[in-house]
């Protein structure tokens, strides 16, 4: 909204009013997501839904940083397993490689690591043989 609300005008029709001039502007056309069924509509319903999805749009993780890259690495393999290129496979493992090397280097809090830089070459290997012809 880009007013306020004048004072002695009920709140109600004020809000209505401020609805059809922005309807009548076009501003609820075209919108993204439009006609798309909304995402969590099957879900069960969570108190805290807002704080996690807040959470996801800022890039914060219940987890502690430990179990956070360990569940990281495990999604990186996953993707490589997925990868369509030996390029992109060697990008993904340099990536996670990189920071499983910096929390060797500094641990993170929370439990222990249990983590080891991948062997590119050996993990490329292992792709180019599971790949179907």
């Amino acid at each position: 909204m880009t007013e306020r609300k004048p004072p002695g005008v009920d709140i109600e029709s004020w809000v209505d009013r401020q609805i059809r001039e922005a309807a009548d502007r076009g501003d609820f056309e075209n919108l993204p997501g439009w006609g798309k069924p909304l995402a969590s509509l099957d879900a069960p319903y969570d108190e805290m839904w807002w704080i996690k999805q807040k959470m996801h749009r800022e890039g914060f993780s219940a987890l502690p940083p430990a179990l956070a890259l360990r569940k990281e690495a495990e999604d990186a393999m996953d993707a490589v397993r997925a990868a369509r290129s030996e390029r992109q496979v060697r990008a993904l493992l340099t990536e996670i490689n990189e920071k499983i090397r910096a929390a060797l280097r500094m641990p993170p809090q929370g439990p222990p690591l249990g983590l080891t830089e991948f062997d590119v070459e050996d993990v490329v290997r292992t792709w180019r043989e599971t790949r179907p012809s």
